[in-house]
């Protein structure tokens, strides 16, 4: 069966659809529905004309033997929807977390396991500033499979447009406005970016080198990309790294109701791990 059309630059055969998406969830774990065929060649065919090649079949043949592509085979892959204070109740949850488990020598760590370009961690930041005044104890580990956006998350400068729905309060406090070469962008204040570390982690990966112990994990639609068996796995694995009062926030898009053995509910997309005997802690 081929997926190919008349007026399209390179072949494309549903084999090569198949093998791509076979490819992508053994390195990443992500599934890819038979509706994404027209993103993937889109995507790769970029890919195709940076490396010089002339069809899928070639560059699924380069990925085999030149294993410096793979990061960039998943970075064309992944999609990285994200915006300020997105859901913005879970940030709401968060300051009052933080403000209701504030203690004397206790520094609070939170994950970000998608941080995509930054926002979504810069928005933890904000809320943790807003919640325990100035240099709170909170330190923030935002993660991604993707090193393109990892960058962009950690140089913190951004479009007007990123950042129209932050109020001008917000803006003043945590952001520089740009002048010269940077008009029309802004740039977070080092007060959010000494808050967050970003590094490069794939949810896959057998080992994750985190230390358990976090009060809370941003994990939010991230889940829907892996089949039930993965999703169960990789929530097996965050649970095991939360501290015993501490929180996991899924998506909006995104319910554990049939995982009722593993957590609880407690707020909206907002879970608490069911304490059990002998859960085993795999990072």
């Amino acid at each position: 069966m081929t997926v190919n059309e008349p007026d399209r630059e390179f072949p494309y055969r549903r084999e090569d659809f198949d093998a791509i998406r076979q490819r992508l969830y053994q390195v990443a774990g992500i599934s890819m529905s038979d509706s994404k065929q027209q993103l993937v060649y889109s995507r790769i065919s970029r890919r195709l004309r940076a490396l010089g090649l002339a069809s899928f079949a070639d560059y699924l043949m380069y990925l085999r033997h030149h294993g410096e592509e793979q990061q960039e085979f998943v970075n064309a892959l992944t999609t990285n929807l994200t915006a300020f204070f997105r859901e913005s109740h879970h940030f709401d949850l968060l300051k009052r977390y933080l403000q209701a488990h504030a203690a004397p020598g206790h520094r609070f760590r939170l994950w970000c396991a998608a941080s995509s370009t930054g926002e979504e961690p810069y928005s933890m930041a904000i809320a943790a500033l807003e919640a325990l005044g100035e240099a709170p104890p909170v330190k923030i580990l935002a993660t991604d499979i993707d090193s393109r956006v990892l960058a962009v998350a950690a140089a913190g400068i951004y479009d007007l447009e990123r950042v129209r729905d932050i109020s001008r309060e917000r803006l003043k406090r945590f952001f520089l406005k740009g002048a010269g070469g940077q008009t029309g962008r802004v740039k977070v204040r080092r007060q959010l970016r000494e808050l967050v570390e970003f590094r490069s982690l794939n949810l896959l990966a057998p080992q994750w080198s985190l230390k358990p112990g976090f009060d809370l994990i941003f994990c939010r639609n991230v889940m829907i990309y892996f089949d039930k068996p993965t999703q169960a796995r990789l929530l097996d694995r965050m649970l095991g790294l939360l501290s015993p009062e501490g929180l996991y926030i899924a998506g909006h898009s995104e319910s554990f109701a049939h995982m009722s053995d593993r957590v609880r509910l407690v707020d909206k997309t907002t879970y608490r791990a069911v304490p059990m005997a002998g859960r085993e802690v795999r990072a």
